[in-house]
């Protein structure tokens, strides 16, 4: 049930709820902004602020079509909050310890979902969890001087908040493992050569940059948009006859709703 105070305030989540995870949400008709809210820590990230994220998806209205990440102050995220790291699982129950890391990655999984667009703005640096939150993101905006980093191997661990996939899918497994394992920073310039970043602006025209490409998707047919998105994510997957299959399903679809409404 939705907390009514989150209701008058716009979010599906109670604000307190928010602030103890350092995360902001704001909801105005088909557009929710979230900001990582921890700019004294550079937005580092914590089990609390995963499990939030997950909240924020599971409660999102359903009239939002654009959702857009940011990080408040200096930078969108430098990763895991390191005083986190005798908190989590040990592995030593192996059936618990991969519950507790599905939860987490529950708050990256949904960015993904045909109903809305997802839009991540990075400016500053995006490191390891902000790196893949970034990834998890359909389209992502970079401040010219910003720069992401994949830095859990230096840490004795791998990426696992979704983060691979896309990555691999995006640039190879041969740059990913450049990337990965060697945690090199990858400048804005490089992540847009690389498909990493849809659009480099200057830092003082990300706020504007990001508006015009939200007022870019809302003004597409909604339907065609979910329906256009599903298609684009099972490509890499289909075979062209299943997605020539596809296609056909999805327009027709599109046919007899066009031909209901007018």
């Amino acid at each position: 049930m939705v907390d009514a105070r989150a209701e008058q305030d716009g979010s599906p989540v109670p604000a307190e709820t928010l602030a103890e995870a350092g995360l902001r949400l704001d909801v105005a008709g088909p557009v929710a902004t979230i900001t990582l809210d921890r700019p004294d820590k550079r937005n580092a990230m914590t089990f609390a602020m995963w499990r939030t994220l997950a909240r924020i998806g599971e409660t999102l209205p359903g009239s939002v079509r654009v959702v857009v990440v940011r990080g408040a102050g200096k930078a969108f995220s430098a990763g895991i909050d390191l005083g986190m790291f005798n908190q989590g699982p040990s592995g030593e129950d192996p059936q618990e310890a991969d519950r507790f890391i599905a939860e987490l990655q529950a708050g990256y999984l949904w960015l993904r979902r045909p109903e809305i667009v997802s839009i991540a703005a990075v400016h500053g640096y995006a490191i390891g969890g902000g790196f893949q939150l970034a990834l998890a993101c359909d389209l992502r905006v970079m401040t010219d001087d910003a720069w992401y980093c994949m830095k859990e191997p230096t840490l004795g661990l791998v990426p696992d908040l979704t983060g691979t996939k896309p990555l691999v899918d995006i640039v190879g497994p041969n740059r990913a493992m450049d990337i990965c394992l060697t945690a090199r920073k990858v400048p804005a310039a490089e992540a847009e050569r690389l498909g990493l970043a849809e659009r480099v602006v200057p830092a003082a025209e990300l706020d504007t940059a990001v508006d015009e490409l939200v007022s870019a998707l809302l003004a597409v047919n909604a339907e065609a948009a979910v329906a256009t998105k599903r298609l684009l994510r099972q490509a890499p997957s289909n075979t062209l006859e299943e997605q020539c299959a596809a296609e056909r399903r999805e327009q027709l679809a599109r046919l007899r709703a066009l031909s209901a409404s007018s």
